[in-house]
């Protein structure tokens, strides 16, 4: 059975390179949420208000994407999704959303110290190499730090999480 890998962390963790990395590696599909999100609406991103006009359209790109990645799943092909699901009930939402479709579920959490993340999406927004989906501000960057609510021990007992440290260095910008 095709088995979904999915990646968490806060903004900056590394989430894309482990996710690129892993999907080579089993074989699988990688599928990105903030590619897909950039790719339908970046066009039409507003210059205020960000946060709030992204909110209102990720539930439909989140559930693009699980169409797509059933799809594949369907057919025997592996699937690992970055989704960027930052909040612990978003998170168990999908997770529950994948389990009772039957796949088998493997959650990798990494982490990162702040200073490196940071240093990490500032060079990403200046280099826009292979990881880079859409520039991601500061206020952006400290909003979505705030926002992330790492693993409880219910999460943890409840699914397959296994916690990666990620703390490669990354050259001043």
């Amino acid at each position: 059975m095709a088995k979904v890998s999915l990646i968490e962390g806060p903004v900056g963790a590394g989430k894309s390179t482990y996710s690129k990395s892993l999907a080579a590696e089993t074989n699988g599909i990688y599928i990105a949420l903030d590619e897909w999100f950039t790719l339908l609406f970046g066009p039409d991103r507003p210059d205020a208000e960000v946060v709030t006009w992204y909110l209102e359209r990720k539930d439909r790109v989140l559930n693009l994407i699980w169409k797509h990645a059933g799809a594949l799943l369907a057919s025997g092909i592996d699937v690992v999704l970055e989704l960027g699901l930052i909040q612990r009930a978003d998170r168990q939402a999908f997770y529950r959303r994948i389990v009772e479709n039957g796949f088998d579920l493997r959650v990798f959490v990494l982490s990162t110290p702040e200073n490196i993340r940071r240093r990490r999406v500032q060079q990403r927004n200046v280099e826009r190499g292979a990881t880079f989906f859409m520039v991601v501000s500061d206020e952006v960057f400290d909003l979505a730090n705030r926002l992330w609510e790492p693993p409880d021990e219910r999460e943890t007992s409840e699914y397959c999480l296994e916690f990666v440290s990620y703390h490669s260095a990354v050259p001043e910008v």
